[in-house]
């Protein structure tokens, strides 16, 4: 993830979108791991696996799907790969949809500049400034900010913008960041509950990626889930005694240990545990 938030270019996709929760554990219960990326939609699209009647509503399903869990080409390709494969196995592993859903919004962020940084920059910042109500006029002025900036991949009209303000506000609530009646253009914080396990899976992505256990505290995915400084030291020592890693704090040292060869091994080991 870039450091240059100001420079990133914002889309208008999300209008064709949503959390899509059921229409991702649809693609990732039909997904066969012998086949690849490709072959794996084009038979998602000739099965018509979503059940939809129009063709291009299909196309747009997959199209973002494919965006947010699905690797890239370029130079990380194998690590993406695998990232997505301990994804899909996560999503079939049985384990409640709070967790597996927490996942899922986290990496869904990570592949849309516009969530992450609405959420991270925008919505925190309100979060922790007290207010509890969340309106489309909200969003609406987020990206009235970033069109002035050039930040969106054209100048938005008064249409798109409003749009793009219901359909991100409708994402959030679907990945219960936000809770309110569908289609109002008021919600509200739901409460920032990560369940540990989705914490640990996701702490374990970070850490692959920072030199120190003092930036793993202090990384600002967590504001993806509302989470401040001493909630997120509060799930590792959670974590730590529940035996899923080890942390240990002396003054400014913080030293963070996980037992998992990766992502997948890390999988295995939270389905063992729920089933014991």
């Amino acid at each position: 993830m870039t450091e240059n938030h100001d420079q990133r270019i914002y889309s208008s996709k999300i209008i064709k979108a949503s959390g899509l929760l059921a229409d991702t554990k649809t693609l990732f219960a039909f997904w066969d791991e012998s086949k690849s990326v490709e072959e794996n939609l084009r038979e998602a699209r000739r099965a018509n696996i979503f059940g939809k009647a129009s063709r291009s509503r299909v196309e747009d399903i997959l199209a973002i799907l494919r965006q947010r869990y699905c690797p890239d080409n370029g130079s990380d390709a194998a690590p993406r790969q695998a990232r997505d494969a301990a994804l899909r196995r996560l999503v079939r592993s049985g384990l409640p949809a709070e967790i597996v859903d927490r996942v899922l919004y986290y990496y869904a962020a990570l592949a849309d500049p516009l969530i992450y940084d609405f959420v991270t920059q925008y919505l925190y910042d309100l979060y922790k400034r007290g207010r509890h109500v969340i309106t489309v006029e909200d969003a609406s002025e987020f990206l009235r900010d970033a069109i002035a900036n050039g930040q969106t991949t054209t100048p938005w009209s008064t249409t798109t913008r409003e749009r793009v303000a219901q359909h991100l506000l409708a994402t959030l609530r679907d990945f219960r960041v936000l809770q309110g009646a569908r289609g109002s253009p008021r919600k509200t914080f739901a409460p920032t509950h990560l369940p540990v396990e989705a914490f640990l899976y996701i702490a374990f992505d970070i850490h692959r990626a920072v030199a120190s256990g003092e930036r793993l505290l202090r990384h600002p995915h967590w504001r993806l889930f509302l989470l401040d400084l001493d909630a997120v030291e509060r799930l590792f020592v959670e974590a730590h005694q529940l035996g899923y890693l080890r942390y240990q704090a002396a003054g400014s040292l913080i030293r963070i240990e996980f037992p998992y060869r990766d992502l997948l091994g890390l999988v295995d080991a939270l389905v063992e545990r729920w089933q014991m």
